[in-house]
């Protein structure tokens, strides 16, 4: 059921991916993005990337990890890697990712700022971006860059951009 929305033509016809991916500050060299869930995002996110950027997408459900990766071999795609796992504890190396994507995983009681944003800073090479959407609601942002972790860049097509401290 939750799939089904979030594979409908309404959402992809109001949020369009690559557009809204077109908001991110830059979308190059090594990708995570956090709460895959039916790959809305990291699809048109590997394809943007080509052959000059890698998309890791990361999600707690093997359900979405499996219908992910599904997809993407349908799709041809070789740049996208889809791993099951835990946010707050990704166990990918310290200082390897360009950019972060949150599109749609919080606020989420699951994923606690306090808990999330210390490990998307871990992973993140110095000066590396945390990209999120949607900012809803309006406190989220202030409270990226009250974690003293990120400071704030730009918003575009609705996506806050961050980063790292």
């Amino acid at each position: 059921m939750v799939a089904a929305a979030m594979e409908s033509r309404f959402r992809y016809r109001f949020f369009p991916p690559t557009r809204i991916l077109g908001g991110v500050d830059a979308l190059r060299g090594q990708v995570l993005e956090i709460g895959c869930g039916t790959g809305f995002f990291s699809l048109p996110a590997a394809n943007l990337l080509g052959n000059d950027g890698f998309l890791t997408a990361l999600d707690i459900l093997p359900e979405s990890v499996d219908l992910v990766r599904r997809k993407a071999e349908a799709a041809r795609i070789e740049n996208l890697r889809v791993l099951q796992g835990d946010a707050r504890q990704t166990n990918l190396p310290a200082a390897s990712v360009d950019t972060v994507l949150l599109f749609g995983v919080i606020p989420a009681p699951m994923l606690p700022l306090a808990e999330l944003l210390p490990e998307m800073c871990r992973v993140l090479k110095p000066g590396g971006g945390l990209a999120v959407w949607p900012p809803v609601p309006l406190w989220l942002p202030r409270s990226i860059v009250r974690s003293g972790l990120f400071a704030f860049t730009v918003k575009r097509n609705g996506v806050h951009n961050f980063k790292r401290l």
